[in-house]
């Protein structure tokens, strides 16, 4: 048995030596402030992830510190943006609250109530309840809209007791307008039920003079009223 043995072949395979002079590159000095602000803050959410009312604030705060040419950090961005969110919620509970309980909320935030304890007209007569006091106390805590309401609850009083309507919780002002027969008192009654409706149920703002330009007409239904008795 002959065995034969080849030469090796030579590896025509060559690495090639980069001879070439190297150049050392450096960095600007201010690379950190050119490569900074929101489009390279990559543990910022984006997208999806953030909301748009989070992408509102953002875009609030940058247009504002691009006015005041003030840099807005991401730590300081963070905190504007919980302090918005606060405000928000705050503001959100005082429109529920509003919606709630109507014109005593301002009341609900502040240091000493001025609403004066509605009266329960369903559970007695009106001809039993004390109305002089109760519109003299919401006056004097400037309560003007409660005081109308008040007032007008006075007026059907003074109409039930001259008999000249026959009250009832449940009617409407319709009903007692349709029972009164005078002309003038008709008239007088459309005016104050018109005052009353806007202002109480309307939630009109009223200030002291209005309240005073109001006040006229119910007077002179209640005038009215006694002459008609």
């Amino acid at each position: 048995m002959k065995i034969s043995v080849a030469a090796s072949q030579p590896d025509s395979l060559t690495v090639r030596v980069d001879t070439a002079a190297v150049s050392q590159k450096h960095f600007d000095e201010n690379l950190s402030e050119k490569y900074s602000g929101g489009d390279f803050e990559y543990d910022r959410l984006d997208g999806e992830a953030e909301n748009f009312l989070g992408k509102a604030i953002q875009w609030f705060f940058n247009k504002l510190g691009g006015i005041f040419g003030i840099e807005i950090s991401p730590e300081m961005y963070y905190v504007l943006k919980i302090l918005v969110y606060i405000l928000l919620i705050i503001f959100a509970i005082y429109i529920l609250v509003k919606l709630l309980v109507g014109d005593s909320a301002t009341s609900f935030f502040g240091k000493q109530s001025k609403l004066v304890a509605p009266l329960n007209i369903k559970e007695e007569h009106i001809e039993n309840v004390d109305l002089d006091g109760v519109i003299k106390n919401a006056i004097n805590e400037e309560n003007y809209r409660l005081a109308i309401r008040y007032m007008y609850l006075q007026s059907l009083k003074m109409l039930s007791l001259h008999n000249i309507i026959n009250w009832h919780f449940e009617k409407t002002n319709s009903d007692y307008y349709r029972e009164i027969e005078s002309d003038i008192l008709k008239n007088n009654f459309k005016k104050a039920s018109y005052l009353y409706d806007n202002i109480w149920y309307g939630e009109f703002a009223l200030d002291k003079a209005g309240f005073e330009n109001a006040k006229l007409d119910f007077e002179r239904l209640n005038q009215n009223i006694e002459n008609a008795g």
